[in-house]
């Protein structure tokens, strides 16, 4: 039973909270971000017990690494700390049922992990990117038009920062444009499942939930992929089924979880760091009117600035493959830890200052786009760009426009906004 507001604990010191307990998740970001504080404080990582799920089986714990430097060094060391073991995107380890649909490249390590990331990066190159930066600046016309013709007092996250990462995701694959609804609802299912809006108040179905949106996803992308094979296009689809890597190709099963991948990463990640950023230029309207003024200058600092604070995936986690000491804190073979990106972001002992929006930031090492590694964000190039032309457009057109109280996502892994509405 969930906890009010009232009913909560005041957080005082790091004994005073839970990051396995869900009502941590539903706190207000303010006091999220005092706990955290608290952590990066702490001498040592402070471990947590994991929660009781209905579909997995309970873990043995992990070790919450808040810290920048910590996040890096993890990161650059997959040998000892693994993703494959169990799943990166889950803190209980990942059932073998879901691994059909939720077992892409993220929740694998070398060599399959190397196998896979090699034959989808021939076909993601950035040449392959180029073909669409003229749909991306298309699209964000598109979508600015009709944000003008709606008016004010509409729902900024549905009707702009969903709609461009979507359309650019599914015109890159080749999905019909009568399958986004789809994609954005089943999408919205597997990241936002605990969210009574997406998964509904009965917890005990939220695997069954989860399952079918991975099913419906992986069936969609699947029946497409064997049109292709037979009559290819210019997609991004086409060119997975068809790409020969010393002999190596996608199977059906491995291309379906890319897809999800994709569309979760590329869509859900994106959209949060565009509904963020309306809102951190409504909050500072002195970075605001710098922006404006050199807006092709400052744009690239000011998107960089955005990703660092909005940071939309929370964390990733890794399982220790053998005893292994780092930053003087002995990890056991078994252990597991997880890497809390959005914390790291906010560590004063690389960004002073680490709560102020300061779009000429520089440097901005943040860890947005996950850690330095194998699993830094294969998409982080198409982001930065779809981030960009959609603020070039919006400020160019409607350069007053301001996002209001947003409603967040119910969610430890996704830092999320649902629904935010816009003035103008």
């Amino acid at each position: 039973m969930s906890v009010t507001p009232a009913e909560r604990k005041p957080i005082i010191s790091a004994a005073d909270f839970d990051l396995s307990d869900y009502d941590f998740w539903a706190r207000p970001m303010p006091e999220r971000e005092h706990a955290f504080q608290l952590l990066r404080d702490l001498e040592h990582p402070a471990f947590y017990e994991e929660m009781e799920l209905t579909y997995a089986p309970k873990g043995p714990g992990y070790y919450a690494l808040v810290k920048h430097a910590d996040i890096l060094e993890a990161s650059r060391n997959p040998e000892v700390f693994c993703s494959g073991e169990g799943g990166a995107t889950n803190i209980p380890d990942m059932p073998p049922e879901f691994t059909e649909y939720f077992g892409s490249m993220i929740n694998m390590d070398d060599p399959r992990h190397a196998r896979l990331r090699r034959i989808v990066s021939r076909a993601f190159t950035p040449k392959m990117i180029k073909q669409f930066e003229a749909d991306v600046d298309t699209a964000a016309a598109r979508i600015v038009d009709d944000l003008i013709a709606k008016g004010s007092g509409c729902d900024f996250v549905t009707e702009v920062a969903a709609k461009l990462p979507l359309k650019i995701i599914c015109d890159m694959m080749g999905i019909p444009e009568k399958d986004y609804g789809t994609v954005f609802d089943r999408s919205n299912m597997i990241l936002g499942g605990f969210d009574p809006e997406y998964g509904g108040e009965d917890m005990s179905t939220i695997a069954e939930k989860l399952l079918t949106a991975g099913m419906e996803l992986q069936q969609l992308v699947q029946d497409l992929a064997a049109q292709r094979a037979e009559h290819p296009t210019s997609d991004l689809i086409s060119s997975l089924v068809n790409a020969n890597i010393d002999g190596e190709q996608l199977t059906a099963q491995e291309l379906g979880s890319f897809f999800i991948l994709l569309v979760v990463a590329g869509n859900e990640t994106t959209r949060n760091a565009i509904s963020y950023g309306l809102r951190l230029l409504t909050q500072n309207p002195d970075q605001r009117a710098l922006l404006l003024e050199d807006l092709d200058g400052r744009l690239p600092g000011a998107v960089e600035e955005i990703v660092r604070l909005a940071s939309p995936v929370n964390y990733m986690r890794r399982k220790v493959t053998r005893d292994h000491e780092m930053n003087g804190q002995l990890y056991r073979k078994g252990q597991k830890v997880v890497l809390y990106y959005w914390a790291a972001n906010r560590d004063a002992r690389v960004f002073p200052d680490p709560f102020r929006f300061d779009i000429t930031r520089s440097p901005n090492p943040h860890v947005g786009y996950g850690g330095p590694g194998p699993h830094f964000c294969l998409g982080a190039h198409l982001a930065r760009r779809e981030i960009t032309v959609m603020f070039r457009e919006l400020l160019r057109r409607v350069p007053q426009i301001e996002g209001g109280s947003p409603e967040r996502l119910y969610s430890s892994f996704i830092n999320g906004i649902k629904h935010m509405k816009c003035e103008f």
